[in-house]
């Protein structure tokens, strides 16, 4: 489970606004997954355990932040996070990468988006550790010049294009 953490950390980053908030949801999920721990048969399906406790805590926790909150005769001034930049980037990002080869693909998601190691994605894929390093270093160097991806999104300041 500990090797998973960061996956499931991920996720529960996901469900939540807050990094902090994140750790919170996790460590309450890992709590109730241990109190549980007995009625859990299937060991293989442990991380789907954690994933569905943490989407009902933070239900619940919502449910409960729901009656907390009371509306005001005049809204607060806040300003508003514009997400578009985000929302556009990731948008570019899936296009290029679904431009990319399977294999190519497959192995960037294992390493950057699932955070395995070199040898775990080799052992899941077939391949030796070459293969998954010389694959990975092509995809990038191809994500790296696609002209689509860069034309939306200069590098930042102080990093090659």
């Amino acid at each position: 489970m500990i090797r998973r953490g960061p996956a499931l950390l991920r996720t529960a980053r996901r469900l939540t606004a807050d990094a902090a908030e994140a750790e919170d949801l996790l460590q309450t999920a890992l709590v109730k997954t241990y109190l549980a721990w007995d009625r859990i048969h299937d060991r293989a399906a442990l991380d789907g355990y954690v994933r569905r406790a943490m989407v009902n805590t933070q239900i619940s926790w919502w449910r409960r932040r729901r009656l907390e909150v009371y509306p005001a005769a005049e809204p607060p001034d806040r300003p508003v996070e514009d997400c578009t930049r985000r929302s556009e980037l990731r948008d570019s990002l899936y296009r290029a990468l679904r431009r990319l080869p399977d294999r190519q693909r497959a192995t960037l998601v294992l390493r950057y988006y699932e955070d395995l190691s070199e040898a775990e994605i080799a052992e899941r894929l077939g391949v030796s550790v070459g293969t998954v390093k010389s694959t990975v270093s092509r995809a990038v160097a191809r994500l790296r010049g696609d002209t689509d991806l860069g034309r939306d999104f200069p590098s930042p300041r102080g990093y090659p294009p």
